[in-house]
């Protein structure tokens, strides 16, 4: 018993690069549970509204409350823990996820609710916008892409369980046990960075006034830009999609169930796809993307008649559904020249807003003309999303190497997050380093 101990303890101690990945996961399973919180009501409204005895339209409030403070909370965070250790700053992000499931778990009103997806939204924003990029610290170079892309990957994973996942529970039980497997879950990912994450000392000082630099950057101005086109296009739809399949493709629950799931694991493929094609264009993959999008979502109505079709369309609207989110980060992490962290916390104030605004778009279009005006509004929003994106980005981008101006830039943070690869993507020689790697041989 004692060798096999020692050799389990060598395993894991005597191996930075091992524990460096180990490190990785924990914190994808923190982006993990993170989202899953995030998104977990959308199924589980009417049995919040029921319980609770709130009208649905208010019960609602909850997602979009958790959104608003996320897109506060990502540049505020940053700019405030900037000089503590990452570490740290990661595994109190965790506690305050564990606080805020259990708090909703046996929140006794509406108002009490409330609070807790207000307390989730500070880790969200908070544990994204740092978590995201460090993973490039915990591994070697030359595997950033890979490390990076898991904890994105987690997000895309996250995505395909949710809604199932909270129509399955309160099917059978009450909505409080899925804030409970989020909490149970949010533990393991905590004890996990507690033994596994290294210290990760801070490398910049981040200021309000850094992030407001940031603006004056063109090639950050057009990430930002094109990251609300995105969101606010995919928003507008995704959040009606199970009314599409319900009303427009006339298919029972277990069928919207399936849809869900293919649509959840093409995310996932495309985030591996991705990480091939932005090591070669970014600009490339996000326009491709973008009007690939758009298709899908115009011709999705046109084809309610044919399931088939409209399992086909999905698959397509995950592939490039998983590129997206990978390729604006890479773009935004290549546009900061004060280190990744400050380009990631606008970016993810940026997507929390856009995933507002794309709801309440679609709620109105929804409300006033109906479901397929919804998807072809989408598209139209991704098509003028896919020409600004071009026309104004064009001659600032090229695949992964960022602009001279702003160099040094530490290489793994320009592998942005969902970029998993089958081998190991090199990164371009051009990018300078400047973040230690703190858990592997550099």
């Amino acid at each position: 018993m004692y060798l096999r101990r020692r050799g389990f303890h060598r395993v894991m101690t005597s191996s930075p690069e091992r524990r460096g990945w180990i490190g990785v996961l924990s914190v994808a399973l923190g982006s993990f549970v993170l989202v899953l919180s995030e998104f977990l009501p959308i199924g589980l409204l009417p049995s919040i509204a029921a319980n609770l005895d709130v009208p649905i339209g208010t019960a609602g409030l909850m997602v979009v409350a958790t959104g608003l403070i996320g897109a506060v909370a990502a540049p505020v965070v940053t700019v405030v823990t900037s000089r503590i250790d990452r570490r740290v700053v990661l595994v109190s992000l965790s506690v305050l996820l564990i606080v805020a499931d259990a708090l909703a778990a046996i929140a006794p009103s509406f108002g009490v609710l409330l609070l807790a997806r207000m307390l989730l939204g500070v880790g969200i924003g908070g544990f994204w916008a740092i978590g995201a990029g460090i993973a490039g610290r915990l591994v070697k170079p030359s595997s950033a892409i890979r490390a990076t892309s898991f904890i994105t990957a987690g997000v895309s994973v996250a995505t395909v369980v949710s809604l199932p996942l909270g129509a399955f529970v309160s099917s059978f039980a009450s909505w409080r046990l899925a804030f409970v497997i989020g909490g149970v879950l949010g533990t393991i990912a905590l004890i996990l960075q507690l033994v596994m994450l290294p210290s990760i000392p801070a490398i910049h000082t981040v200021r309000f006034a850094t992030l407001g630099a940031l603006l004056k950057i063109k090639r950050a101005r057009v990430g930002l830009i094109a990251t609300a086109f995105i969101f606010v296009a995919q928003f507008a739809a995704y959040t009606y999609i199970a009314p599409y399949l319900t009303q427009l493709v006339r298919v029972d629950a277990d069928t919207v169930t399936l849809a869900l799931l293919v649509f959840g694991v093409a995310g996932i493929v495309g985030n591996f796809v991705a990480g091939l094609t932005l090591s070669r264009s970014v600009i490339g993959t996000l326009g491709t993307a973008k009007f690939v999008l758009a298709g899908a979502l115009v011709l999705l109505p046109f084809l309610a008649t044919s399931v088939p079709g409209v399992f086909v369309l999905l698959v397509v609207w995950g592939l490039v559904w998983g590129a997206l989110p990978l390729g604006t980060q890479t773009w935004m992490a290549a546009s900061s020249p004060s280190g990744a962290e400050s380009g990631l916390a606008l970016f993810v104030t940026t997507i929390q807003l856009s995933i507002a605004a794309g709801s309440i778009a679609g709620a109105a279009v929804v409300s006033s003309a109906g479901i397929a005006a919804d998807f072809w509004l989408s598209g139209a929003v991704a098509v003028i999303g896919a020409v600004v994106l071009i026309t104004l980005g064009l001659r600032r981008s090229n695949a992964l190497v960022p602009d001279p101006a702003l160099a040094p830039v530490a290489a793994a943070t320009l592998a942005a997050p969902g970029a998993v690869t089958a081998a190991p993507v090199a990164v371009p020689p051009a990018i300078a380093l400047d973040e230690p790697c703190v858990a592997a041989p550099c």
